[in-house]
């Protein structure tokens, strides 16, 4: 990757070492899936300073963390509950260089709307992520409308996992296509589909492609294993503009080395590592 691109991530997680080690001992009991077991879980680091420091050694300028809210589809609680706090301690000590989303639960819709308007207006986090699957409802569910409103008077894009999920809930939650049914709906909120929509891949990218005010999520894949129509839609000329780059808690430097052998031209790099996410998330300003 060319030193004169600052990547932006725009999909991580809380990893202090507690943090995971909390979430490790929540998990007891639910599935730990294949490709979980394979590459041992999401990164915990011993400070934040550790993480910068591999930030720095791969080109990584920003980072954002997301207040991740999981809830279990076996035993009904949230296991994944990532506080305001959490995440405050990379956005308040270091601003320049993390940025936060907030988190929402469908289940506590007025407290979770209060949390968002708190974390935006008070604390500058740049919109809002969502994790659908435990909780069973579809992301077009009425449970998420109230949300999808408040983003759009905040003027804060919603981030949302599509496709499958790897822990022990149903992916059908997930459907990309359910994208399609909120654009209608809500024509000024800005919606990113993280995770690639794999394996209804073709679905998020009908939605990119019909919508202007939908975002393709190129995370949580390593760039090796893309499929060729991700490829394909982030050399289009439509695709371009509306494909964002994040990492999930894969590793920075081997992800962006794998990314720099993809052979996309230069100006495409620069819009899905940097450029897009900076007009997206408004970063500069």
């Amino acid at each position: 990757m060319p030193d004169k691109i600052k990547a932006i991530d725009f999909m991580y997680y809380v990893a202090t070492r507690e943090f995971i080690e909390q979430w490790d001992r929540a998990k007891e009991g639910e599935l730990i899936c294949r490709m979980e077991r394979a590459i041992g879980g999401l990164p915990r680091y011993n400070s934040i300073e550790d993480m910068i420091a591999l930030m720095d050694e791969a080109g990584v300028e920003k980072v954002f963390i997301a207040q991740c809210k999981m809830w279990s589809y076996w035993r009904k609680w949230m296991y994944m509950d990532t506080k305001l706090e959490d995440v405050l301690q990379y956005t308040e000590k270091y601003p320049r260089r993390f940025v936060g989303l907030a988190g929402y639960n469908p289940f506590r819709i007025r407290e979770s709307l209060q949390e968002i308007e708190t974390a935006v207006r008070k604390y500058g986090f740049r919109g809002v992520y969502v994790h659908i699957y435990g909780f069973d409802i579809p992301l077009n569910d009425r449970k998420m409308y109230p949300l999808y409103a408040k983003c759009v008077e905040l003027d804060v894009p919603v981030s949302m996992q599509v496709g499958h999920v790897l822990e022990a809930m149903p992916s059908d939650a997930g459907r990309p296509m359910q994208l399609d049914r909120i654009a209608c709906d809500f024509p000024d909120l800005k919606i990113v589909g993280a995770h690639t929509g794999w394996p209804w891949v073709d679905e998020l990218i009908s939605v990119c492609y019909k919508w202007d005010n939908i975002w393709f999520g190129v995370d949580a894949w390593s760039p090796k294993y893309l499929s060729p129509q991700v490829i394909q839609f982030i050399n289009s000329r439509l695709g371009r503009d509306r494909s964002v780059w994040g990492t999930n808690g894969l590793p920075w430097k081997e992800n962006l080395s794998q990314l720099d052998e993809l052979g996309l031209k230069e100006d495409v790099k620069r819009k899905l590592l940097r450029d897009n996410a900076v007009e997206l998330f408004k970063l500069e300003g």
